[in-house]
């Protein structure tokens, strides 16, 4: 049983970046991201290598896909809810600032 339900963040103009973002990768990796966030959904609190805070009340779900490529997927917790807030390829060794900031921005958006 799901101990938190994971939900895509919609914004305003009814787009959702996550579910976006995971439509354009190879079904493989879909298949590896949906199972980590499956994960998480299953068996909440996860520490890692599945999943770490990232603070301010984000976390990020971890994955190794295709070509040694590393997936991430910010989210929040609200109303007992993963909201998926944001969805990338990971480049570097830290999150980069831009996409920390898109992740708060939008987590701000909930909060109104």
């Amino acid at each position: 049983m799901k101990k938190i339900q994971a939900c895509f963040y919609r914004s305003a103009g009814g787009t959702e970046p996550v579910r976006e973002f995971i439509k354009e990768l190879s079904l493989d990796d879909k298949k590896v991201i949906g199972v980590d966030i499956a994960t998480v959904e299953f068996g909440w609190p996860v520490g890692m290598p599945t999943c770490r805070p990232l603070g301010d009340g984000l976390w990020e779900v971890r994955s190794r896909i295709s070509d040694q490529k590393i997936a991430r997927v910010i989210f929040c917790i609200a109303d007992g809810k993963m909201i998926l807030l944001h969805g990338f390829i990971k480049k570097t060794q830290k999150t980069p600032k831009p996409d920390m900031d898109l992740a708060k921005t939008r987590k701000k958006e909930m909060d109104q």
